[in-house]
């Protein structure tokens, strides 16, 4: 699966210390998934947490934000 990410996903990355591989899984074993045309809004539970992850799906996904939820 090719992921990239934004510059505002990656520095949310950094500021919330999400390792990418939580939001790897979170993409590939969504706890729930909405979407809306490409936009994809994934949710996982993760260690006690709730991680949301917002991206698109084009030719790679790209993630664009990523925060967690309670």
């Amino acid at each position: 699966m090719d992921i990239k990410y934004t510059l505002h996903a990656e520095n949310q990355i950094k500021e919330r210390k999400v390792e990418k591989v939580w939001i790897e899984e979170t993409i590939k074993h969504p706890d729930s998934t909405e979407r809306d045309g490409n936009k994809y809004y994934v949710v996982r539970k993760l260690n006690g947490r709730t991680l949301k992850v917002i991206y698109v799906k084009e030719k790679y996904i790209k993630v664009i934000t990523i925060f967690f939820i309670q």
